[in-house]
Parts: C-alpha cells; sequence; structure tokens
C-alpha cells in the first residue's frame, strides 16, 4: 500500500483501490488532491499486472461531495479556468486508464464527484447514495465531464439535475441509467469485491481493448465505430487469448455433457 496525503492506493492480486483521504467528511476535492489523484490514476494505469481499479472515497458519507468552494470563491476568470482545468484533467486520467474503473458510490456524490463518477466505467450505488449537480445554486454552471451526461442519462435528464440543482437518490440514478446497479449497504463491498473478482478472471488484453472501444465511440458515427472495430476484432487474436480462452469454453463444454 502506498499513501500520501490525500490518496491511499492499495493493491490486493490485480485489483487496485485508489482512496481519497483527508478531505474532511464529505471528501471535497482542491487542487492539491485532484493533483494527487491524476497522478495516481496515471501511475497505475502504467501497470502491467492491474486488472481492475476500485475507486472510493474514505468513510461512507460521501463518494466526493464536490470541489472546493473555498478555493472557488477566491479565483478569477483565469485560475478559474486553471482549476477547471485541473479536475478536467483528473476526469480524463481515469476515462483513459488503461483498465475499468469501477466507481465505488457511498453517501453523496456531488457536482465535481458526480463528474468523476461519470468518468468512471461502471457505477456501483449503496443504497442511500444521494447524487446531484449544484452548481447553478453557487453561481457556475455545470462543465468539463457533466458533457458526458446527455448521453449516459439522456437530454432531459441532465437538463433537470444541470437547470434544478436537485438531487437524486441511488434508485432514481439507476432507472435514468447513471448509476449501473443499487446494492444494500451490508452486501455493497461485497459486490464490487467479487465484480472486481470477475473483471480480474477475463482476458487482460480483451478487457482494456473493450474499454479503449468503448471511449472511442462516444466521438463516432455508429457506421465509423463498426468500421473502426472489424480491425480492432482482427488484432484481438494477436494476443492469443481468443484462442486460450475459447478453448477453455469447450473443454468446460465438453465435461459438462
Amino acid at each position: 500500500m502506498t499513501e500520501n496525503r490525500f490518496v491511499r492506493v492499495g493493491h490486493d492480486g490485480g485489483v487496485t483501490t485508489i482512496e481519497l483521504t483527508n478531505s474532511g467528511p464529505l471528501n471535497i476535492i482542491g487542487t492539491p488532491a485532484i493533483e494527487q489523484l491524476t497522478h495516481a490514476f496515471r501511475v497505475v494505469s502504467q501497470g502491467s499486472d492491474v486488472r481492475v481499479v476500485v475507486f472510493r472515497g474514505a468513510g461512507e458519507k460521501a463518494f466526493i461531495g464536490g470541489a472546493d468552494i473555498n478555493e472557488m470563491v477566491t479565483l478569477d476568470q483565469s485560475s478559474a479556468e486553471v482549476f477547471i482545468g485541473r479536475l478536467a484533467g483528473l476526469c480524463e486520467a481515469i476515462r483513459e486508464c488503461s483498465v475499468p474503473v469501477i466507481a465505488r458510490l457511498s453517501g453523496w456524490c456531488l457536482g465535481g464527484g458526480l463528474e468523476v463518477a461519470a468518468s468512471c466505467d461502471l457505477r456501483i450505488a449503496e443504497s442511500g447514495a444521494k447524487f446531484g449537480m449544484p452548481e447553478v445554486a453557487v453561481g457556475i454552471p455545470s462543465v468539463i465531464h457533466a458533457a458526458l451526461l446527455p448521453t449516459l442519462i439522456g437530454a432531459s435528464h441532465s437538463a433537470w439535475l444541470l437547470l434544478t440543482g436537485e438531487t437524486i437518490d441511488a434508485n432514481t440514478a439507476a432507472d435514468w441509467g447513471f448509476v449501473h446497479e443499487v446494492v444494500a449497504a451490508d452486501v455493497f463491498d461485497a459486490r464490487i469485491s467479487a465484480l472486481a473478482t470477475k473483471l480480474c478472471g477475463f482476458g487482460r488484453e480483451a478487457v482494456r481493448q473493450q474499454k479503449r472501444l468503448l471511449n472511442k465511440w462516444f466521438d463516432m458515427s455508429v457506421r465509423a465505430a463498426i468500421e473502426d472495430s472489424k480491425r480492432e476484432f482482427g488484432l484481438s487474436y494477436l494476443t492469443g487469448e481468443p484462442q486460450q480462452h475459447m478453448q477453455a469454453f469447450l473443454s468446460r463444454k465438453r465435461v459438462t455433457k
């Protein structure tokens, strides 16, 4: 396990946990925490033995309760652009991470924290989690990776979150398509562990390739994505994983007959 002021990184087999720490009970992120988290994701992404990342906030009160208003209130136009650029860099480091990132969403997930969660690949929420984009209430628009929301949850739901600033519960977030699964508190970590273990059991290169494709498809037409993926399908056979995993599947099937 490695640890600095705002980030704790742990490894258990192929599962790496990145935890936001020392950011108050609601895990509020300012520039130092943003920079340390960004660095952590970039380092982890380079690890050949990493198969999946679980990203969480310390404690159970919040995943990330938003960006630091105490810092933002002091900004001007120029420094505001620098600040939001750093937060965008964190979101991109998560999206560009070579392996799937599972967001462990407990408690509050607000503003910049929701944008960070949107940048993760899979979002699992504890049943008491709450979600919102309250930026308009403090005089600023929701920007950067809030732009992912119309694709994830639709234009209508995005408009509601961004214009009203109201919060939604975990079940609503799941109904809207933001959260993949809602889990009771007593089995929350067990479910995330089981999911991470499942991903570790798949072909390392196949999972990394699938994540790259999913991110590319955000910016491509359907026709272009279909054409591009033909080549990607062929390239997968250079890794040896299709041959290995398909043969294992056929062998299991023969045994069960």
